[in-house]
């Protein structure tokens, strides 16, 4: 039977309809343009939401344990934090890394590393999403290289890479190249992948750090359809086909507590991407539809009473699910202390899935279209973010709306007015501001070994004495090159890691191209 025949019921036999039209006035079908009520005609009838849990932490060999956990524990798709010293392009030995290593995310330096962090895994067989920006193309040559080795056909293989460097300038700062050179880097990106790695999504274009930074829902959407828009540019102007490229981005958003509003923002969403990408040429209802990925706000979580935040994860879950996610990460509770525990990210993964399994909410495709309140806010939430990107864009796009602080300035006022609602008490978090406790916390938590830098540098002593110097420069030369003469770097890249450069050199090799943003 097909899913669109297949009878949906409630626990007490009452049949439940694909859609429910309200008589009086126009509605969109789902799955047809502009995609407010879902990008798919059956949404999570036909499947389920992927369920792609955020891991990483100290070396590869024991974020490699947590990840066969998790898919022992039914995660299908996998999401790789990674530390700072490996996000801004360092090596675990290089000064500036001392007292980072291993810390927010696994320490990736080599392809070895790379190798140990999948072993056991065949990349084929799962769907990967990699939270990094300014390294992402060094970070992807080493997947690719890896999945060379495991022989593996590069058409099969899929994934994300984050890889939006603007909202890096904007909220969260792990850029290292100034913005131009960034844009042609991650142009670089989509060319080779479109050509070489077609499954692969080239960029996951971020609201949730703009979020975590303290903008608001609809600063959120806004300056995150901003940058989408700026990329698509970019690629255009590259010579890029949108009905191509535009099949293969992806968006990433966070979820708060305020419940309608965020359903409202994810709806919105989609239906102003669809106008944005027919504004800019596209004419496949592929390159149209704003796919999404959902993490739950990880700024929403306290170190107070935190058991209080699995009810804020299981209420942010559901509002993305309603919203019409395709992925999505829950957050652990004690994750306002530290890097998530075995049992708190066990938890947070059976919040998903009780809402897919037993909530009944994924048996109709987006349930509150037609709410009188959940449509006008939806409208609201649109205009309120199109009046923000028609001022971005006459300040020049995204780009120079960075280069202006349009965007931080914006952000940084946002935050600042929520946070003295917050001292003043208008706004309730419970157990901080409202209902506290005198008590001592005592929620275990997951330190990090600070040895961890150690056993890195050891290992890439030993990889810099067992590998041919001469073919390293020769590489290294051949990556400056291409930058120079202003050609696509990827394969370059691609053929260092395959030869054991390590991360750390070929982001400096591009420093000495490009230079670093100051900010």
């Amino acid at each position: 039977m097909s899913d669109m025949n297949k009878k949906f019921i409630t626990d007490s036999g009452i049949e439940i309809q694909r859609t429910y039209e309200p008589k009086d006035r126009a509605t969109e079908e789902p799955g047809k343009f502009p995609f407010t009520r879902g990008v798919h005609e059956s949404m999570y009838r036909s499947r389920l939401w992927t369920m792609r849990q955020y891991a990483g932490f100290s070396t590869a060999e024991e974020s490699n344990k947590r990840y066969h956990y998790l898919l022992s524990q039914g995660v299908n798709g996998l999401s790789v934090a990674f530390d700072l010293p490996t996000q801004i392009g360092y090596d675990s030995d290089h000064a500036l890394s001392e007292g980072e290593v291993g810390k927010v995310g696994v320490a990736i330096d080599s392809i070895e590393d790379m190798k140990l962090l999948f072993k056991g895994i065949k990349l084929e067989d799962i769907s990967t999403s990699m939270t990094i920006n300014s390294t992402a193309y060094i970070l992807l040559a080493f997947y690719v290289a890896l999945a060379k080795q495991q022989g593996a056909d590069l058409k099969r293989i899929s994934g994300t890479i984050q890889n939006d460097i603007l909202k890096e300038y904007a909220a969260r700062g792990t850029y290292i190249y100034p913005p131009k050179p960034s844009m042609k880097i991650i142009t670089d990106i989509f060319e080779y992948c479109n050509n070489e790695v077609p499954k692969w999504n080239t960029i996951s274009i971020s609201g949730y750090h703009i979020r975590e930074a303290g903008s608001t829902a609809v600063q959120e959407l806004a300056f995150t359809l901003a940058n989408g828009k700026a990329y698509c540019e970019a690629a255009i102007a590259k010579g890029l086909d949108i009905n191509q490229f535009g099949q293969r981005l992806s968006f990433f958003f966070n979820a708060h507590n305020n419940f309608f509003e965020e359903v409202a923002k994810f709806r919105a969403a989609r239906r102003m991407w669809a106008k944005i990408t027919h504004s800019l040429g596209a004419t496949d209802s592929r390159a149209q539809m704003l796919r999404f990925h959902t993490q739950t706000g990880g700024s929403t979580l306290t170190a107070q009473q935190p058991n209080n935040n699995i009810v804020r994860v299981s209420l942010q879950a559901l509002s993305a699910v309603l919203g019409g996610t395709q992925s999505l990460h829950t957050n652990g509770f004690d994750e306002a202390l530290s890097l998530p525990t075995e049992q708190a990210a066990k938890l947070a993964l059976r919040t998903q899935q009780i809402v897919g399994f037993e909530s009944g909410v994924t048996d109709m495709v987006d349930p509150l279209a037609g709410s009188y309140f959940v449509e006008e806010l939806t409208d609201q939430i649109e205009a309120a973010a199109w009046s923000y990107i028609t001022h971005i864009d006459k300040l020049g796009g995204a780009v120079a709306a960075v280069e202006q602080r349009y965007i931080q300035d914006e952000i940084a006022k946002s935050s600042y007015e929520y946070q003295l609602k917050v001292e003043r008490g208008e706004k309730v978090i419970v157990g901080v501001n409202k209902f506290t406790e005198s008590k001592h916390n005592d929620t275990p938590v997951f330190k990090i070994d600070d040895s961890i830098r150690i056993q890195q540098s050891e290992k890439l002593a030993k990889l810099r004495v067992s590998r041919n110097s001469d073919v390293t420069k020769e590489k290294i030369n051949t990556i400056r090159l291409a930058a120079i003469e202003n050609k696509n770097i990827m394969p370059s890249v691609i053929d260092a890691v395959e030869n054991y450069c390590t991360l750390g050199e070929i982001a400096d090799t591009l420093r000495s191209v490009y230079g670093e943003y100051q900010g």
